[in-house]
């Protein structure tokens, strides 16, 4: 009987393992933020109203077939550019899908080069451009997401800003993936104009397998800061390069065991309770400033950085 009663200690204890290690994988999850709301600024006079259509219809029909809530922090001023018929159109699309909406000031203001009276004029513009759009959901604005991820270069201004949001009814987005998007996109443009398909394609896989080394570096800096999984922010652009490999990125997520949540929920945790006191010029992720606030060292160097050849592309 003690025989029987090991073996069978023996069998099931690796199955009741694994069934244990897949149960704590499901419970990654991540948050969609799209940066650039109707659609990021390319180089030009103008933006195409038909380009901002198709980058949008990309990203929405792929966050509905994989069921993924998001936020799209909103530009209002490139709302206003496109006109009623596209700026206006798009972001009701977003609500009506049941995505939110957030705000990325009125023209995307770095808050390092205005004043503070500047800033707050950037907030309520850029609100008044989506505030009624949420409102025949039955919503409101809730979150802002600094341009540039600057959240203030002096102490004054970073703590009279923060001030000023959470009197408003805002809470501050956070971010804690970054995968240089923008960067991406810039050669990727260059390549559409030039009809280098080859080159385009190299540079999705490229994007693709970037992205993916972001998303394990950045979950073990949130483990070297608390010592566990915390639940990611993933930061995108709504731009022409994440319109055509959304898809892909998802299913990267959904390998990588992560189910997809609301800002709300991933910032519900206590880890994005930590304050953000951090007085800088730069925007870093997250995890950077919760290890700098809690006294933490960490090695920055160890995050990869995009292929050189993507940053020259076009230079030659």
């Amino acid at each position: 009987m003690n025989i029987l009663k090991h073996l069978c200690v023996a069998i099931l204890t690796p199955l009741a393992l694994m069934s244990c290690l897949a149960a704590a994988a499901q419970t990654r999850t991540v948050a969609l933020t799209f940066d650039d709301l109707p659609v990021a600024a390319t180089p030009g006079p103008s933006v195409n109203p038909a380009e901002a259509q198709a980058v949008n219809r990309a990203l929405l029909e792929a966050l509905k077939k994989h069921r993924a809530p998001a936020i799209g922090f909103v530009n209002g001023k490139t709302a206003g550019e496109l006109g009623s018929d596209n700026g206006q159109q798009i972001l009701q699309q977003w609500a009506r899908e049941g995505l939110d909406l957030g705000n990325h000031t009125f023209s995307h203001a770095d808050l390092n080069n205005i004043t503070l009276e500047q800033f707050k004029q950037e907030v309520v513009t850029g609100e008044d451009s989506f505030r009624p759009l949420l409102a025949e959901v039955g919503k409101t604005p809730h979150y802002l997401r600094f341009p540039y991820n600057h959240t203030g270069d002096t102490k004054e201004k970073h703590d009279s800003v923060a001030l000023f949001l959470k009197e408003r009814g805002y809470r501050i987005a956070a971010c804690t993936i970054d995968n240089e998007d923008y960067l991406f996109n810039a050669a990727y443009l260059q390549m559409l104009a030039k009809k280098d398909e080859d080159s385009a394609a190299k540079l999705r896989r490229a994007y693709l397998a970037y992205t993916a080394v972001e998303i394990d570096y950045y979950g073990y800096l949130h483990k070297r800061i608390f010592g566990r999984e915390i639940p990611q922010i993933m930061l995108l652009h709504v731009n022409r390069l994440n319109a055509d490999v959304i898809d892909e990125i998802l299913v990267i997520f959904e390998k990588k065991q992560y189910r997809f949540v609301s800002v709300e929920a991933a910032q519900s945790d206590p880890a994005y309770g930590v304050p953000d006191t951090l007085v800088t010029k730069f925007g870093p992720m997250w995890g950077y400033r919760w290890a700098k606030e809690l006294g933490i060292k960490v090695d920055g160097s160890l995050e990869s950085e995009p292929p050189a050849w993507i940053a020259q592309y076009g230079k030659k």
